[in-house]
């Protein structure tokens, strides 16, 4: 009979996929687990209960969050949702402003933000800006630089090169005859250059006549093919995205130019005169090569990185001039194109959702080969990444949010210095929409019966969708729990936890009088090991038994635990030698539980932990001690 010990110090790799269940060789297999829900991982291995969720207000439909930083001490959230923003301030409603996108549209919206203006694009909309001053929030549509009438922005000829425009007159109102339909009723208001001259097109008699006020005169009557029409209007389309980089305003794409971008003159964020090509000029170019490459999203970090749809590129310059500009490709991932997800930056790397949503790519510069790469960092934990629809990074926590299609959320514990990234799963009650981190909060939207609530991740609570409450006068009656109405909960009454009870007219009595309480939605954390490796080695597949195990737990007052005979809840109780009327102690040490029982074969966990107690728990290491029968 073989008796083998395994000291398992480390969760580091996180939840792997069980295709490593026959990769007893890796080291992810050594540093992982089978299941790892509702906790979050330490870059020094250790997991730990993951934080509560603090209710912080009811919006009306369904949206999206969006972070906006004005400095360090103005953080503000701003929750997009049908034809609205709202502004919340530490938790506090600030404004509220009609905006022009549908609900259903807003997955599409893309923003940047420079200083106190926030900038939002979308290929169906024209395109906004949000500022904050002194007087308020305003939200507007952008306007471009004038100067004599003349208007700065981007043109483009949409029509077949031969096309020709033959103008009746010089200047005043004039027709333009066209020879082959380029005109639409939705060109109305919107703007031509006709011989490098502008004029506004009052109205469109049919597809190849159209009345146009001249703002500057033309230079002749004569028919010309040199014309073109502004790149983005109702009739064209908006731009798709939009960034700063090296001091220009760049737009990434519109609905009928995707692979297009503009970059304003410098120092001069909406003037896109391209003039005659001097260093602080605008830029102007399409993205072409032997595939697709609709723009999705752009990120300005050491390069300005582009995002397509079938590979990304990076536009080089120091500084951009319309001389130095270029745009090479770097890798063929992909982006998403049914939604828009920002790409995030981790300590100089651009993490990305690739399109095919089943992948989160690093994109990172590397001086060994002067390139970007794109590696995968959810390939030991395909399981997890499920068609993601929002991600965001807290810098506090070191945790990648990333929010999937099923309302489920996972994160990412991610050091690449270490080498560590480790994926965990999430579940709430309710359906999580979006996610945003505004200073070092993190905020959820989350659809709970029908319901959509704003929370975010506070440590100091256990429960989701949770309140916490203290009294100088112990009572048994607590209030304020509108957003919970007719929900069972679970409640945490003076460090004991009570049994659930069920909100009424937006409060709850408790068996006992308490000073402190926190009251909300209770949430399952799990921890499945994988299989000891070595079982098979030694012992052919035959059966095995656990002798002992011993939890290195540190600040933890719960610890339900299977080790094959059903899970006890009283472990922690049966250490630490407290009386049941008196709050579960507060251990900080090692846990022995002896096992009994002979499992059939080695393919099954030796233990799991899984309990729902409000109550802190972390675990730093498992030491197990087995037999197996040769």
């Amino acid at each position: 009979m073989t008796r083998i010990r395994d000291i398992k110090t480390t969760f580091t790799a996180g939840a792997v996929s069980r295709d490593l269940l026959g990769r007893g060789d890796l080291n992810a297999y050594a540093n992982g687990a089978l299941e790892l829900q509702n906790l979050f991982i330490f870059p020094t291995g250790g997991v730990t209960r993951r934080a509560g969720l603090r209710y912080v207000d009811t919006v009306p439909t369904t949206g999206r969050l969006i972070a906006f930083e004005f400095n360090t001490e103005q953080t503000y959230l701003l929750v997009l949702s049908d034809a609205e923003i709202t502004v919340y301030f530490q938790g506090g409603e600030e404004a509220s402003l009609s905006a022009p996108w549908a609900a259903a549209d807003i997955n599409q919206v893309v923003w940047t933000q420079s200083a106190d203006t926030l900038l939002l694009t979308h290929p169906e909309y024209p395109p906004q800006k949000l500022t904050r001053a002194s007087g308020g929030w305003s939200l507007t549509e952008w306007t471009y630089f004038e100067e004599g009438g003349v208007r700065y922005q981007p043109y483009f000829k949409f029509a077949e090169s031969n096309v020709t425009l033959t103008p009746s007159g010089t200047s005043g109102t004039i027709t333009l005859t066209a020879s082959a339909d380029v005109f639409d009723k939705l060109q109305e208001g919107t703007r031509l250059r006709v011989g490098g001259k502008e004029v506004d097109i009052t109205d469109v008699a049919s597809p190849t006549v159209a009345s146009v006020t001249t703002i500057e005169d033309l230079p002749n009557t004569d028919t010309t093919i040199d014309w073109q029409e502004q790149a983005f209007s109702a009739y064209r389309g908006y731009p798709v995205s939009v960034a700063f980089h090296q001091d220009r305003l760049v737009i990434g794409g519109s609905r009928d130019l995707p692979n297009r971008l503009w970059f304003s003159k410098s120092g001069d964020l909406f003037n896109f005169d391209l003039g005659e090509g001097l260093d602080d000029e605008s830029i102007e170019f399409a993205i072409l090569s032997d595939q697709v490459n609709a723009i999705r999203g752009l990120f300005s970090g050491r390069h300005l990185q582009v995002f397509t749809s079938g590979a990304e590129w990076m536009v080089t310059g120091d500084p951009l001039t319309p001389t130095s500009v270029q745009l090479k490709r770097q890798t063929r991932v992909g982006s998403v194109t049914s939604r828009y997800i920002p790409p995030v930056n981790v300590d100089g790397a651009t993490l990305f959702v690739a399109r095919n949503r089943q992948e989160i790519r690093e994109f990172l510069y590397t001086d060994l080969e002067q390139a970007y790469q794109a590696t995968d960092l959810a390939l030991l934990s395909r399981q997890i990444i499920v068609n993601p629809v929002d991600q965001d990074f807290d810098q506090r926590r070191r945790l990648l949010f990333l929010v999937r299609e099923d309302g489920k959320f996972a994160t990412l514990t991610v050091y690449r210095a270490e080498q560590v990234a480790a994926w965990t799963l999430h579940e709430t009650d309710g359906v999580v929409l979006s996610v945003s981190v505004v200073g070092e909060t993190v905020y959820l939207l989350i659809e709970r019966d029908g319901t959509y609530m704003i929370e975010e991740f506070n440590d100091t609570l256990y429960l989701d969708s949770a309140l916490g409450g203290t009294t100088g006068t112990a009572t048994d009656v607590w209030s304020g729990l509108d957003h919970l109405e007719g929900e069972t909960v679970s409640v945490l009454a003076d460090g004991i936890v009570h049994d659930p009870v069920i909100v009424s007219s937006g409060s709850v009595t408790l068996d006992f009088d308490a000073n402190t309480v926190q009251i909300g939605l209770p949430f399952t954390h799990k921890i499945t090991p994988l299989p000891p490796s070595d079982v098979g080695a030694a012992g052919g597949g035959r059966t095995v038994r656990l002798v002992e195990a011993i939890f290195r737990v540190e600040n933890t007052q719960a610890l339900r635990l299977n080790v094959g005979r059903g899970y006890d809840d009283a472990i922690l109780r049966k250490f630490g030698g407290e009386v049941l009327d008196d709050p579960p102690p507060l251990i900080s040490g090692n846990v022995r539980v002896r096992a009994f029982g002979w499992q059939p074969d080695g393919e099954r966990p030796l233990w799991t932990i899984e309990q729902s107690a409000p109550l802190p728990f972390t675990l730093l290491s498992v030491t197990t001690e087995l037999k197996v029968n040769d």
